[in-house]
C-alpha cells in the first residue's frame, strides 16, 4: 500500500509539474516577435569582451567583432566608434543585448552612444544560448565560427522571431518550469513536443526561409522530410507554389495534405499561398471571386466584396459552414500572426545591481518563470526576484498562472533584499507590506520550496513560520 500510494502521488506531482512547464514553454515560444529587421546583437562580457554580430532581415550573419567597453576609456571609445560605424554601415534598425553578465552595463553604454532614436534597444533573455552555440545545429549553420559568435547570433534571432530560434534548443534548457529533471522524462518530452508543434502550426512557417528544425514540427512532416525540403529549396531555388512540395523526395500526397495549410509562401503564384487557407479550398475561393466578378486578390483586399458573399451557397459534402467561416476570416487577415504586437520594454534606470535595491522601490520587470508557488521576475540586476503566490494579487489565488505568464511585463515592489545570498523578495500587490515577505527559498539545485522565507530574520516570527512550539521557544530564548 505504501509503494502504491507513493507511485500515485509521484504520478500526480509529475502531471502538475509537466503542465506548469508546458504552459511556460508555450508562452515563451509565443512571445511577440520584432519581425524582419536589420539587427545588431551583443553578447555581453567583462573579461572576454562583448561579442557583436550584424544580421540581415533574413537573420543571416553579415559581420562579427569583439569590443571591450568595460576595459578602460580607450577601449570604450573604440567600442563606441565601432558600434556607431556598424549601425551606419549595415543600416541597423534594432540592437539586441543579452541579459547575462554585464548585460545592464552594456545596455547603459549603448544607450549613451547617442544613436538615432529610430534604433530600438532591447534586452533579450539569453537562457539556452550557450546550449545552442555548442549544438550540432549551430555547427551546421556556422561551421567556421566559434561558440561566442553563434551565441550572439542566437540572441539577435530571438529578438526577431523567438519561435523560430527557440525550437532549435531542447525545451528543458530554455530555463522555465520546475523540477523538470525529476519528472517522467518520456511524458515530459511528449508534452513539450506537442506544445511546440501546436505553437508552430498556429503561427505558420515561411517555407522559403524556415530552418529544418522548425519545419520538422509542422504537422505531417518529420526531420527527414524537413531536410529534404531544405535540400530541394537550395538546389532548385525558392518555392513559388505550395504544389511544388509534391516534387520533394519522399513527400507524398498524405504528408502534403497535412502540412500544406501550415506552410506559407510570401509573394507566391497564388495569393492564397501566403494564407492559412488549404489548397483543397482554393477552388471555393475562386468560385466566390468569380461570383463577385473580381479576382482573389481583390476579394482579399476589399471588405465590401466579402460582405456580399452568402456562405450557405458554397456548402458541400466535403466543406461545411465552420470551414467556410474560417476561410472568410483568413481572407480578411491573410497569414495573420496570432502572437501579440511587439512592445519596447526598458528596465528602470539607475537600478543595475543588487546594491541599488531598497525595500519599497517600485520597478519594471519581465516574468521569466512561473511555478506553483509564485513567479520569478527579471528586474535588470542579474538576479531574478521572487514574487511569492501570496504576493501576486490583493485577492486570494490558487494558481499563479491565473495572474501572470512568462514574458509578461509587470510592475513590482521590492520587499526584502538579502545581499549575501543574492535573494530578492518582490510583491505585485497594490499596497504591499514592506518587510513582510512570505517568499520561498532556493535549494541546492536552484529549485524552490514553499513556506520558507527568502531572508533569514534574526528573530524568527512564529506567525510567518506556522507558529510551531519550537519556534516560540526559540524566540523566548532570544
Amino acid at each position: 500500500m505504501e509503494t502504491e500510494a507513493r507511485t500515485v502521488l509521484k504520478k500526480r506531482a509529475d502531471e502538475v509539474a509537466i503542465q506548469v512547464f508546458s504552459e511556460n514553454v508555450r508562452e515563451l515560444l509565443m512571445a511577440a516577435p520584432l519581425g524582419r529587421k536589420k539587427v545588431l546583437a551583443i553578447d555581453p562580457g567583462f573579461r572576454t569582451g562583448c561579442k557583436i554580430v550584424c544580421l540581415d532581415p533574413q537573420s543571416q550573419l553579415l559581420h562579427h567583432d569583439v569590443v571591450y567597453p568595460e576595459q578602460g576609456a580607450r577601449n570604450a571609445d573604440e567600442a563606441a566608434s565601432k558600434i556607431r560605424a556598424y549601425c551606419e554601415r549595415f543600416g541597423i534598425e534594432a540592437i539586441a543585448i543579452g541579459n547575462g553578465t554585464g548585460g545592464r552595463e552594456t545596455e547603459m553604454f549603448v544607450r549613451g552612444l547617442g544613436l538615432p532614436k529610430s534604433i530600438v534597444i532591447v534586452m533579450v533573455n539569453e537562457s539556452g544560448a550557450s546550449i545552442y552555440s555548442a549544438s550540432e545545429v549551430a555547427r551546421q549553420e556556422f561551421p567556421r565560427q566559434d561558440l561566442t559568435v553563434r551565441g550572439a547570433v542566437s540572441i539577435g534571432r530571438r529578438l526577431m522571431d523567438p519561435l523560430a530560434e527557440l525550437v532549435k534548443i531542447d525545451p528543458k534548457s530554455i530555463g522555465v518550469g520546475q523540477y523538470q529533471h525529476d519528472v517522467d522524462q518520456r511524458a515530459l518530452k511528449r508534452s513539450l513536443d506537442d506544445v511546440v508543434m501546436r505553437c508552430v502550426n498556429s503561427v505558420g512557417v515561411e517555407l522559403n526561409t524556415a530552418s529544418p528544425q522548425i519545419l520538422a514540427y509542422v504537422s505531417g512532416l518529420n526531420a527527414q522530410l524537413a531536410e529534404n525540403i531544405v535540400a530541394h529549396r537550395n538546389t532548385n531555388g525558392p518555392f513559388l507554389a505550395r504544389q511544388q512540395l509534391l516534387k520533394v523526395p519522399r513527400l507524398g500526397p498524405k504528408a502534403f495534405q497535412q502540412a500544406a495549410g501550415f506552410l506559407r509562401i510570401r509573394d507566391g503564384m497564388h495569393p492564397l499561398d501566403a494564407s492559412a487557407v488549404h489548397p483543397e479550398s482554393y477552388y471555393i475561393v475562386d468560385r466566390m471571386a468569380a461570383d463577385r466578378g473580381c479576382t482573389v486578390r481583390d476579394l482579399m483586399r476589399d471588405d465590401s466584396l466579402r460582405k456580399g458573399i452568402r456562405l450557405d451557397q458554397y456548402i458541400t459534402d466535403a466543406i461545411g459552414l465552420p470551414t467556410l467561416t474560417d476561410v472568410m476570416n483568413e481572407l480578411a487577415k491573410p497569414g495573420r500572426d496570432p502572437r501579440e504586437q511587439f512592445e519596447i520594454f526598458a528596465f528602470t534606470e539607475g537600478v543595475s545591481k543588487l546594491e541599488d535595491l531598497k525595500p519599497g522601490l517600485r520597478l519594471s520587470g519581465i516574468v521569466t518563470n512561473v511555478t506553483a508557488f509564485g513567479a520569478f521576475i527579471d528586474i535588470g540586476v542579474h538576479q531574478d526576484g521572487l514574487v511569492h503566490i501570496s504576493q501576486l494579487s490583493d485577492n486570494f489565488i490558487k494558481n499563479p498562472a491565473d495572474i501572470v505568464r512568462v514574458h509578461q511585463k509587470v510592475h513590482v515592489t521590492v520587499l526584502e533584499v538579502d545581499l549575501p545570498r543574492k535573494r530578492i523578495a518582490l510583491s505585485m500587490k497594490s499596497r504591499p507590506e514592506i518587510g513582510s515577505a512570505s517568499g520561498s527559498r532556493t535549494n541546492d539545485r536552484g529549485q524552490m520550496s514553499r513556506g520558507q522565507s527568502t531572508t533569514r530574520p534574526t528573530t524568527v516570527k512564529s506567525a510567518q513560520f506556522g507558529g510551531d512550539w519550537f519556534t516560540q521557544a526559540l524566540n523566548k530564548k532570544q
